[in-house]
């Protein structure tokens, strides 16, 4: 691109996202220092081992831990102890694990769409849009929770059969509690990840207060809170400080990141992007509603053939020359986080946590899902999630800040 002129160095350096790289670095060493001791395994086992011998009860829990775990770490590290105790599970229950992935998976995209720190694509968003952690909150997690409480029993009803054999099985196999004996924790360690995590999400939370108290710019300490506590993190490790840091950072995504950034950044650079935004507002001139629908739907089909994180970084400089022409753009943003997550759980490439899941699965088996047995259910269960958050948000049209009256 810099051969061809398309694009020049000081351009890549403003597309290339350096205030989205920086936050996923400070979180990703939080989370790293959470995992190497043991916190989220041992959360999990604590609340596996007061379950019991009852299958929906035991779904329900994981599939809340899933989603709660995923709004308040990320979806990839959720993903990844989550799958870890299913197949523990499975492997003691001797029942096909897919059904149960699938669940958990479903769970974790719905539920990394609560925060601004659940996805990439969340963190894109809130640094593009300016929107703080409590507008997540207020907007995103009451919409994402109850997608939850609609796709837990529509699961039900989809692997019911799995679910009652689970449930055999426990009858015939006992289940006494004994999950947590399988984590290695120490007491000190847990205490320190109880104080790091706490103080991160209660910064998170208030960042935008204290910015204003401070006449700070909008979203600075949501930068500042996660690189504040890598650092606390990363004195906690000590002599193993070097190492670890560059161990738990995965510097690999975060310089696909940053090309994929900067590439995208190309498109709106050279114009591309002004003549995409101005064909969907033709297709949508029937009003805002019309172009709201088209953009949304554009959104879920390019998230379930392409990924997530490509669909969103595609559609904000579009969204953004949506904007420009004078397009009141505030339920897009959340349109684009409602169709980027939940209509990841259609593909196994909807979504870094499907593919995280699946190699997993892979490893754990020596087997692969087939596409077609993951796209069944989830397409149900993501077309009826997007429906039900996009009515959510319609119903919530006049509350929104400087609302149009017509739109």
């Amino acid at each position: 691109m810099l051969g061809t002129k398309l694009i020049d160095v000081p351009h890549i350096i403003e597309f290339a996202g350096l205030d989205i790289i920086l936050f996923l670095v400070g979180m990703m060493t939080i989370i790293g220092f959470l995992e190497e001791n043991h916190f989220f395994e041992y959360l999990v086992a604590r609340a596996v081992d007061k379950v019991g011998e009852r299958p929906y009860w035991l779904i329900s829990m994981l599939m809340g831990m899933a989603f709660f775990s995923a709004a308040l770490v990320d979806e990839v590290t959720s993903i990844l102890f989550m799958m870890s105790t299913l197949f523990h599970i499975t492997r003691r229950y001797k029942i096909n694990p897919v059904p149960f992935l699938l669940m958990i998976v479903f769970a974790t995209n719905i539920g990394s769409s609560a925060t601004a720190v659940g996805n990439p694509i969340g963190v894109m968003i809130a640094l593009r849009a300016k929107l703080t952690f409590l507008d997540f909150l207020r907007w995103a997690a009451p919409v994402s929770v109850v997608c939850l409480l609609v796709t837990v029993p529509l699961s039900f009803f989809l692997f019911r059969k799995p679910i009652r054999q689970l449930g055999k099985n426990m009858k015939e196999e006992g289940n006494e509690p004994h999950e947590l004996e399988r984590v290695q924790y120490t007491r000190a360690g847990i205490r320190k990840c109880w104080l790091l995590f706490l103080g991160t999400v209660i910064c998170l939370v208030l960042h935008h207060n204290i910015e204003e108290f401070l006449h700070l710019e909008k979203n600075t300490l949501l930068i500042g809170t996660a690189l504040f506590f890598a650092a606390v993190s990363i004195f906690l490790k000590g002599a193993e400080a070097r190492d670890f840091f560059m161990r738990r950072v995965d510097w690999w995504t975060l310089t696909f990141f940053m090309s994929l950034f900067a590439s995208v950044g190309t498109l709106k650079y050279v114009g591309v992007t002004e003549h995409i935004a101005q064909g969907m507002i033709r297709i949508g001139s029937g009003g805002g509603f019309l172009l709201l629908n088209v953009f949304t739907a554009a959104i879920c089909l390019l998230t379930a053939f392409m990924d997530n994180v490509l669909a969103v970084a595609t559609f904000l400089p579009i969204l953004a020359d949506i904007q420009s022409i004078g397009v009141y753009v505030f339920p897009f943003w959340w349109a684009m986080l409602f169709g980027g997550t939940m209509f990841g759980n259609a593909t196994v490439i909807g979504s870094t946590a499907n593919i995280v899941a699946m190699g997993m699965f892979e490893k754990e088996t020596g087997q692969a899902i087939k596409f077609i047995d993951w796209l069944k259910p989830g397409l149900v269960v993501s077309a009826v999630t997007v429906l039900v958050a996009m009515g959510l948000l319609y119903l919530q049209f006049p509350l929104m800040p400087d609302a149009p009256a017509h739109f």
